[in-house]
């Protein structure tokens, strides 16, 4: 008789269905198994696209450039000569801002946290902020008290002013601003600011405003055939010019999409092992019912023996009901994984798909788990003496 034979399976499946009692709850430890480990490694693998998706929405040419103070004290740069970076041959546009926090008053009524972004008109092109009214600040409002919300302080000021955004008074700390714009919603991705709840002022007023900020981020944009680290090298040794006592950290899509995968890998590694154990407890489950079907099949297994079958015959045939028995939660599992996954995609916003390493993985452990932990039940059975099967001892 054969592992897997026809006889064997019917014979498994004729068992199975007729301990439903004992059946059914090791099929619900496989599949809630089965299901940990296929979920958990699909969304490990959708939260790595959906992040390497957000960092590359600016685009892989976009580089991030912070200036930090060494010691005590505050970055002393002046826009002109954080705009004079495109004079370097690696960088085609840049785009200085500055950034702090505060309390915004919406048209008088209430007040709601937001950051405060000192803003040149570059800054919308190369962050890809997206205008839904009115228009982006620009060097021609230069020292002027207007200012662009995001989608967020937008929503709020329509719903006090009955649907206005355009024109209304807006008072940032102690500055009073009127909204000139509008952006539309957007994700946060590798940009350095949430512009859904920031207001943006020329970079000048935004100096007034939050004078202890100071002009320390800028937004470049690479040349078309510049290499990433040669425009490093450019940047480092610009501002070693004209901002010797700062420190420079440049960082790009390509950098942190590469630094991002590394990460992802050990969260779905950690993910796969947390669901590996709920897959261990159901393999525990499972040997246990096979060895209480060992122990309320004596007589059979005496019977059998006595009739002739060998050793390995009554092994193979309790190996193929706990095959069976993962093989079948498993199925079941998997189809749990993928409704646990569609769920948890649906709460975050994420766009749905199949993992097939997260399918066959639990497919494939599912069917080992019932060998592993179906071989010592088998090999328990095929170790009874016939003789003390038959009398019951």
């Amino acid at each position: 008789m054969k592992l897997f034979g026809t006889a064997n399976l019917a014979e498994a499946c004729s068992s199975l269905l007729s301990a439903r009692h004992r059946t059914a709850p090791a099929l619900i430890g496989i599949a809630i198994g089965v299901a940990s480990v296929s979920s958990m490694i699909s969304v490990g693998s959708i939260a790595k696209s959906e992040a390497a998706r957000q960092f590359q929405e600016l685009g892989t040419d976009i580089v991030n450039i912070r200036l930090r103070a060494r010691g005590e004290g505050r970055v002393a740069l002046g826009l002109a000569a954080a705009e004079g970076i495109v004079r370097l041959s690696s960088i085609d546009r840049a785009a200085p801002f500055t950034t702090g926090g505060g309390r915004a008053v919406l048209a008088g009524k209430e007040s709601v946290g937001v950051s405060v972004v000192g803003s040149t008109g570059a800054l919308a092109a190369l962050a890809r902020l997206e205008l839904a009214e009115g228009r982006f600040v620009s060097k021609l409002d230069a020292g002027q008290y207007y200012g662009v919300v995001g989608s967020e302080i937008a929503d709020k000021l329509r719903a006090l002013t009955g649907g206005r955004s355009i024109g209304v008074k807006v008072r940032v700390r102690d500055t009073v601003v009127t909204v000139v714009g509008v952006l539309r919603r957007s994700s946060v991705g590798q940009r350095p600011l949430d512009p859904n709840r920031a207001v943006f002022l020329p970079i000048g007023t935004a100096g007034r405003v939050a004078p202890e900020e100071g002009l320390k981020d800028i937004l470049a944009r690479t040349a078309a055939a510049a290499d990433y680290r040669t425009a490093v090298r450019e940047i480092v040794a610009y501002f070693r010019d004209h901002a010797p006592r700062a420190r420079v950290q440049v960082r790009s899509p390509e950098e942190l999409i590469e630094q991002m995968h590394r990460q992802m890998r050990l969260y779905t590694l950690l993910l796969g092992t947390v669901g590996g154990i709920s897959l261990l407890v159901g393999g525990v489950g499972v040997m246990n019912v096979m060895l209480v079907a060992v122990t309320e099949r004596r007589k059979e297994i005496g019977i059998r023996r006595a009739l002739g079958a060998r050793r390995w015959d009554i092994q193979a045939q309790f190996l193929t009901e706990s095959a069976i028995l993962s093989l079948v939660g498993g199925f079941i599992g998997v189809i749990l994984g993928f409704g646990a996954t569609w769920g948890v995609c649906q709460y975050s916003g994420w766009t749905f798909a199949l993992s097939a390493g997260g399918t066959v993985l639990g497919a494939v452990v599912a069917g080992g788990a019932g060998i592993l932990f179906g071989f010592y039940p088998a090999h328990r059975a095929a170790g009874l003496d016939p003789v003390a099967a038959l009398q019951g001892d």
